[in-house]
């Protein structure tokens, strides 16, 4: 029998080994079933998506508009518009205390485009990269499809999940090109002490490794947790690579635009593989990322009040729960409870208790297998309060029967 391809249904498509090494995004599998489950009239709680709940500024929703007006729609140069890039170093400068050059910097679609080009970049097969867990989804496969080898490095819930200089100088290895580290952290919400930050780059400077540090973040702590960059550290650019993004910070998700910092001879590097693979960053995109980063910081802070209001009720509500613990988290918006004393026949691992969970309860969460974290999941809290209470109640009631 054959398909309308004119192929016929026993023949096996032979892909790339690039391809067959990695995944599909858990957290898009998550968005995906929950959507479907909306699509049927459904009410979800959905605690899945990484992404602010605010609408983008208007500021920058009528940077756009005029871009779009004064017809910004041709190809702009590869690593983007040098007014964009000038501005991501001087709003790096002025925010997080850095000193880069124009030269040092790429405009990215998105901060996971910056790290992918980074390690595409730098990482020849048998390379391996330290990556500690829980990590974001992205890591490993992106190290993969790189041709690196992903290593993993144990972070304690006792200690917060933060990376220490002490552990991450025992993980490394004669092969080790690049150790990553972010702060604050998807999935648990960690953040490395400035302290802690210097002896991890000072580690890595002494074993010649670079250190990628993931600051899509940057501007959600809470507490004594303030914005840093390894960066501001004297000394600290020969070993660095920075990957940062408006999607966060500005609420712009959708727009896909991150940045690289580095070394000029890294930039160039990935400056050449963007010119052969995506090209420059979306134009109009580009001009609305001008005027947020020269623009006014507000919504930051409104941003971050609404949130530091919503993780106290919801480690608050989880805590409630017999069985449940959860660490603070202290930047990001997610926290990463502990669930492994509610695993049963039913549903052996977090991956089958989410389903289970968006099953009974439809509530929408992230397994903490896709973290490399067995028996946690992650709950991101970037939705209104009325949505956490309603989460929480059926969160409570499905732990509870299923205690």
């Amino acid at each position: 029998m054959e398909s309308a391809t004119g192929m016929k249904a026993e023949e096996i498509i032979e892909l790339a080994d690039r391809v067959n090494r990695i995944s599909v995004s858990q957290t898009m599998m998550v968005l995906q079933e929950a959507e479907r489950y909306k699509a049927r009239g459904v009410d979800v709680a959905d605690f899945g998506p990484g992404e602010p709940d605010f609408p983008t500024p208007d500021n920058i929703k009528l940077a756009a508009i005029k871009a779009l007006e004064e017809n910004r729609t041709k190809y702009t140069a590869t690593p983007g518009i040098a007014p964009l890039r000038q501005a991501v170093c001087d709003w790096h400068a002025a925010q997080l205390g850095s000193s880069y050059q124009i030269t040092e910097c790429i405009v990215t679609s998105g901060g996971k485009h910056a790290i992918y080009n980074a390690a595409c970049a730098l990482l020849n097969s048998g390379d391996e990269v330290v990556i500690p867990a829980p990590y974001w989804v992205s890591y490993p496969d992106i190290v993969k499809a790189a041709d690196g080898t992903p290593v993993f490095l144990e972070t304690r819930a006792e200690d917060g999940f933060r990376l220490r200089a002490a552990d991450l100088k025992k993980a490394l290895t004669p092969k080790t090109k690049i150790v990553i580290a972010n702060s604050p952290s998807n999935p648990t919400g960690a953040v490395i002490p400035p302290d802690e930050f210097a002896q991890i780059l000072e580690v890595c400077k002494k074993h010649g490794t670079w250190l990628l540090t993931d600051e899509c973040y940057s501007h959600f702590t809470y507490g004594d947790a303030k914005p840093f960059s390894v960066a501001s550290l004297p000394g600290s650019k020969e070993r660095l690579i920075v990957a940062g993004s408006l999607s966060k910070t500005f609420a712009m998700t959708g727009w896909r635009i991150g940045y690289a910092l580095a070394p000029k001879p890294v930039v160039d590097a990935m400056t050449k593989l963007q010119s052969q693979s995506t090209s420059n960053p979306n134009s109009i995109t580009q001009y609305a990322g001008l005027e947020a980063l020269r623009g006014p910081m507000d919504s930051v802070a409104k941003m971050l009040a609404e949130y530091a209001r919503r993780r106290e009720r919801i480690l608050a509500g989880l805590r409630a729960i017999p069985g449940v613990t959860c660490t603070t988290p202290e930047g990001a918006f997610y926290v990463f409870p502990n669930i492994s004393t509610h695993l049963n026949a039913e549903a052996p691992d977090s991956t089958a208790m989410a389903r289970v969970l968006l099953e009974r309860e439809h509530v929408a969460v992230v397994p903490g297998d896709a973290f490399g974290a067995p028996g946690h999941l992650r709950i991101s809290y970037a939705t209104s309060m009325e949505r956490i209470e309603e989460g929480l109640r059926r969160l409570a009631r499905f732990f509870g029967r299923a205690a």
